[in-house]
């Protein structure tokens, strides 16, 4: 599966070839230890080696490959990267959904619900891309309508990194498993009615559970190719 076009209107040449690049990486088809040449890719995307130093500054930047003469080293993400960035995205959720507790929710709730039924319609077609645009959508509206600079600010830089392990852990679960997904939109559904009304302790309860499944979908699925290379 290749980086959804319809993600990228608007976006320059370097900030296209990151997303595949990034796509690759998370995917597992440039493995750990491969060595990233920008001649190579520029000749891939028929494009000046200008756009590809853009994207390997931006990956490097994530901690995705190391920046060496002409090119680029893969690093991946590891079992401890991951767990390190579902810390991340569990701390801002509590964080957010903290200020929504004692607030009127209605129109965020409408958004919410209006985005599960799309992923919904996503599920029904199978298809990946609407379904994990969708979701990730959810999880960004809880965090853009808390109106908290400085989280926004932490959410922004990882967000593409976020989408890209959304997207790839969905085209797994739909290949293998895609009753999960189902199960996925009930939780989203249960936690938009309880933000709804106000159930600290069921949206307390949602988050944990939310990403303790995530973590397994991902380690069963994304992070399967990083195990081979280490076994």
């Amino acid at each position: 599966m290749k980086y959804p076009t319809t993600w990228l209107q608007g976006a320059s040449l370097g900030e296209r070839i990151a997303c595949e690049l990034r796509l690759q990486i998370i995917r597992g088809i440039q493995l750990p230890g491969t060595v990233l040449s920008e001649n190579q890719i520029a000749a891939d995307f028929g494009t000046s080696r200008s756009p590809v130093r853009e994207a390997l500054k931006v990956l490097a930047g994530e901690g995705l490959l190391r920046l060496e003469r002409m090119g680029a080293i893969v690093i991946g993400m590891t079992p401890a990267d991951m767990e390190e960035l579902f810390d991340v995205r569990k701390l801002i959720e509590h964080f957010v959904v903290q200020r929504y507790i004692h607030s009127d929710n209605t129109g965020l709730v409408t958004t919410l619900n209006r985005m599960i039924d799309k992923m919904e319609v996503a599920l029904k077609h199978r298809d990946v891309a609407e379904f994990s645009l969708q979701d990730f959508n959810f999880h960004e509206a809880l965090v853009q309508e808390a109106g908290h600079t400085r989280i926004l600010h932490t959410w922004n830089g990882m967000r593409q990194l976020i989408l890209t392990v959304m997207l790839a852990a969905t085209e797994q679960r739909f290949a293998s498993n895609i009753e999960e997904s189902q199960v996925t939109i009930h939780k989203h559904r249960t936690f938009a009615n309880a933000l709804n009304q106000g159930d600290a302790q069921d949206l307390f309860e949602f988050i944990e559970d939310h990403y303790r499944d995530t973590r397994n979908a991902v380690n069963d699925s994304v992070l399967s190719p990083y195990h081979k290379t280490r076994s």
